[in-house]
């Protein structure tokens, strides 16, 4: 056949073929399914985040392409350029130490060092830099929460013994497989759910990216959904919508309450899809610490098939305790505690930090779910391996088991007693501060009714910027959190805390005249608030800005 006949030929085939009206059809319908599939994606997006709120998202949209293209200008690029450098600059000399006294450890030495020397090179380290911060002072919002000297000890003693175990090898280290499964035990049994199932995690963070993971092959499982959607709070932890990136699940956040701040319920329920696989709230949440309400989402997820996972991870062992404690009605018409544990039908999921208020060492955590079946979809297995059979509970495989043997001894140290008690004390000063804000500093009020540990306050004063009023706190030596969406700063009591109430109530109200009187419109919290909400590029440079911090971190 020549080439001439073949070419005529293939030319007629493919002519029959595009004008079959076999094909045409075939064509409509196709693009029939994606003009549809596409057109209810885009009307379940609206319903969800508003005609309101989508039209911003497609402002800010085409305001960054705009800025964007500006700022690929020379004369703004090197502006942006040099600007950037000085806070990189600014963020090394407050994290990195410099001088001639500071030696750096970049290569192994030739010979192993004594502990006396380690110990002493230790010291010198803590020392190095000038506004290095004393934990015990407890002018801190958080993070460390300390169960005092004795509980270091018992902590220590722990870590001594279990120092080498790992629990990926339960035969080698049984001790430790027991104690980790006791730790589940006991927190199910805190949160009301003694046949409920769990495992231990690394923090917070891996408790609910768990939990997403979780619901999504659940829900790809039971119910065949490829594209997972999940809802949340504007006010719940960024770690969902960290998980929500890892996992691919697209994120519908709707608002909070400007008074109560809880989520909007009649926006979660507009906003539940054939493709939704599960509902958040707090009890508390980070920025304010105030709690949703649960029971309301619970009859949303209960109604419509879907998970509920509440984030107790900062609430731990205050919510846990506030009912037997006597304090879950609250105080002066306020801090009323609402449901939010297993009790709540629709609840399938709880985090719980055993790190914050259960005075566990640093880097535990336990996800807990209301049945076994379900948390089977956490775990990974891959029977075809090599190397044998490999099965995990969670992200990591080889996990520390001096950490468990830590968060055992401490638990057992404290006992129901001791949480008890500490659940007193804290509440009752973070009321104590939440009330004397309300009554001595009217320039200021208390973002909704707080029921834990977590006091957020904002300013209600035109002269008052009360990210002003946490630079001038700064100044006096307090580590603050500074809030975005509604400006505010917030403090999380721990029993560190207890101990300095009084200097923070006076400091704040001096923190106050000051701003009030003389703004100097400066500072970290004024300038990171300022640069995130100047344009629709914002954001963008406080990534930058994010990313230049975590690049200093391992800056040796």
């Amino acid at each position: 056949m020549s080439t001439a006949l073949a070419k005529q030929r293939l030319t007629t085939w493919t002519k029959a073929i595009l004008f079959n009206p076999a094909v045409d059809n075939a064509k409509t319908i196709l693009f029939l399914y994606f003009f549809v599939t596409h057109l209810l994606r885009v009307h379940r997006h609206i319903r969800a985040r508003g005609i309101v709120t989508t039209g911003k998202e497609i402002y800010t949209w085409c305001a960054q392409r705009v800025i964007f293209l500006l700022l690929r200008l020379p004369s703004a690029r090197d502006k942006v350029t040099g600007e950037m450098a000085k806070a990189r600059v600014d963020i090394e000399s407050k994290l990195v130490p410099r001088g001639e006294g500071v030696v750096r450890h970049l290569s192994l030495p030739e010979q192993g060092k004594s502990l006396d020397w380690i110990l002493e090179e230790m010291a010198k380290m803590d020392a190095e830099l000038e506004n290095s911060t004393d934990y015990r002072h407890g002018k801190l919002s958080g993070a460390v929460y300390h169960g005092g000297d004795e509980m270091d000890k018992v902590i220590v003693a722990a870590y001594a013994r279990y120092t080498v175990s790992n629990p990926i090898h339960p035969d080698v280290f049984p001790a430790v497989r027991k104690m980790e499964a006791e730790i589940v035990s006991q927190v199910l049994r805190l949160f009301n759910n003694p046949d409920g199932a769990g495992t231990m995690t690394s923090g917070g963070t891996e408790s609910i990216v768990m939990s997403v993971k979780t619901h999504r092959d659940w829900a790809r499982a039971t119910k065949n959904i490829t594209r997972p959607e999940m809802i949340i709070p504007d006010s719940a932890h960024a770690a969902f919508d960290k998980a929500a990136e890892y996992f691919g699940v697209k994120v519908h956040v709707i608002p909070v309450d400007r008074a109560t701040r809880r989520v909007d319920i009649k926006r979660v329920k507009r906003a539940i899809n054939a493709n939704t696989i599960m509902l958040v709230g707090s009890s508390v949440n980070f920025p304010d610490g105030n709690q949703d309400d649960i029971t309301a989402l619970g009859a949303l997820a209960t109604a419509y098939n879907l998970g509920l996972h509440v984030d107790c991870c900062l609430g731990s062992f205050i919510v846990a305790y506030l009912e037997k404690a006597g304090l879950a009605e609250g105080t002066n018409g306020r801090y009323k505690l609402l449901p939010f544990d297993f009790r709540v039908p629709g609840v399938t999921a709880i985090s719980c930090d055993t790190h914050k208020y259960g005075f566990a060492p640093k880097g535990t955590s336990v996800i807990m779910y209301r049945n076994a079946a379900l948390r089977e979809y956490q775990y990974y297995v891959y029977p075809d391996w090599m190397g044998g059979v490999y099965g995990s509970p969670s992200f990591s495989g080889s996990r520390p088991g001096a950490l468990i043997a830590g968060a055992w001894a401490a638990m057992q140290y404290m006992g129901s007693e001791g949480y008890l008690q500490s659940c007193r004390e804290i509440v009752t000063c973070a009321r104590r501060i939440a009330d004397t804000i309300r009554e001595t500093i009217p320039e200021l009020y208390v973002m909704g009714d707080p029921p834990a540990s977590v006091v957020a306050f904002a300013s209600k004063h035109p002269k008052v910027n009360i990210l002003e009023v946490g630079d001038k706190m700064s100044q006096r030596g307090w580590h603050l959190n500074a809030l975005n969406g509604t400006p505010g700063v917030h403090l999380a009591c721990t029993r560190l805390t207890v101990q300095v109430a009084d200097e923070f109530i006076a400091d704040l109200k001096d923190a106050v005249s000051e701003a009030k009187a003389s703004p100097s419109g400066k500072g970290t919290m004024v300038a990171l608030y300022g640069l995130g909400n100047s344009s629709a590029v914002g954001p963008s440079m406080v990534r930058q800005l994010a990313t230049t911090f975590l690049d200093t971190l391992y800056k040796a």
